[in-house]
């Protein structure tokens, strides 16, 4: 998994570059549109990987803001 997420990440940095490199040498359009296809893979596939990767075997409870439900205790009696 984590040789995936390093691959895939290289990948997505490869074509931002291209992308780039096509907006200021021939077609901003095409360049636009390869920056655009990265993001969108960069933020809905390699993102869900990592984070399932990094959080693989913990609780969400870990990362809870309140432990004990005070917030819900506080809005209650607003």
């Amino acid at each position: 998994m984590k040789l995936l997420i390093r691959i895939l990440f290289f990948i997505i940095l490869a074509a931002l570059g291209t992308g780039y490199f096509f907006i200021w040498k021939s077609d901003p359009a095409l360049g636009h549109r390869i920056i655009g296809f990265a993001v969108l893979a960069l933020t809905f596939v390699l993102m869900p990987l990592f984070l399932i990767h990094r959080y693989k075997g913990r609780s969400i409870r870990e990362f809870r803001l309140f432990q004990d439900g005070s917030a819900q205790k506080n809005a209650e009696n607003q």
